[in-house]
């Protein structure tokens, strides 16, 4: 049998009121619908719950030993069906999974690990690095948020962009290069920065309309080890400005600006629709937001 959840409303309102017509007015029902509806009660619960003692109703032993589970159940309901609008940072016990580049990694996430830790004490971030493939893990919930400069296609999910930051060029101290222009820029060797080992980059499409042609030496999946190959020899990286600035003075780098007009690259704030009302969600979002609007802005 599948129980009708709207008599437990109707039974608590009976319970509380005493009366079928109190009952009905509580409801916003008619006395006869509420009587029908006692009636249905009476049939499967096997008991009268409320009896005719002279001119008011009486619960029977039944009834009063139900009415504080039926009370219950009415609110617990109700609270699952009218979720509450209010985050309690205080309270707020979570992990979240974020998933993004080295670069926001060691330029975004230790400020923002400062910032929750400091809001929300029982959040917990779990940082993981981009994947060489793209995966199922946004749709299935095993990441909260991707960052980066990609986003997806799909109508389910949702993104948004946070800001840009400026590409450069990133040598080490003491190269022999003093000047560069497009020409210098691609007599170097180079080292490219791409999860999916890929050799082509849009910059090399600039320098064939230059007739130009760079040597690629490596391909790496991270900017941290394109640093390291970069600390160690005369190949060039070309990356973000900003969010590599602490890997390049970590490692004592120089930056140039890139000798070529180029759009800016984004940063882009990815998650699935299925948190798009979730409080604590659109919190973390918003303190991502915060954070690196204050890691460009510095």
């Amino acid at each position: 049998m599948q129980a009708d959840l709207n008599l437990l409303t109707v039974l608590d309102a009976l319970l509380e009121e005493g009366s079928v017509m109190g009952a009905a007015q509580r409801l916003h029902l008619s006395s006869p619908a509420v009587s029908r509806t006692l009636g249905r009660i009476r049939k499967v619960t096997g008991d009268d719950i409320l009896v005719r003692t002279g001119h008011t109703m009486t619960p029977t032993p039944y009834a009063l030993g139900i009415a504080d589970e039926v009370r219950r159940l009415v609110r617990e309901a109700n609270a699952v069906l009218t979720p509450s609008r209010e985050l309690d940072l205080a309270e707020l016990d979570r992990t979240f999974t974020v998933q993004c580049h080295d670069a926001l990694a060691s330029s975004v996430v230790p400020v923002l690990v400062g910032r929750i830790a400091q809001r929300a004490p029982g959040v917990r971030l779990r940082v993981l690095a981009e994947n060489s493939a793209d995966t199922d893990d946004l749709r299935h919930g095993r990441v909260d948020l991707e960052l980066g400069g990609g986003r997806p296609e799909l109508p389910e999910f949702r993104s948004e962009t946070l800001g840009t930051d400026p590409l450069a060029v990133v040598t080490r101290a003491g190269h022999p290069c003093t000047e560069l222009d497009l020409r210098t820029y691609a007599a170097y060797p180079h080292v490219v920065v791409s999860r999916r080992g890929r050799l082509h980059a849009p910059i090399d499409d600039v320098l064939a309309a230059e007739g130009l042609r760079r040597r690629v030496v490596a391909t790496v999946a991270t900017v941290h080890s394109a640093v390291q190959i970069a600390a160690a020899s005369d190949a060039l990286v070309t990356t973000t400005a900003v969010l590599c600035r602490p890997l390049v003075e970590a490692f004592g780098l120089v930056t140039w600006p890139l000798p070529v007009p180029s759009p800016e690259a984004p940063i882009n704030c990815n998650w699935h629709q299925r948190y798009d009302s979730d409080l604590a969600h659109a919190w973390l979002r918003e303190q991502v937001r915060e954070t690196l609007t204050e890691v460009l802005g510095g």
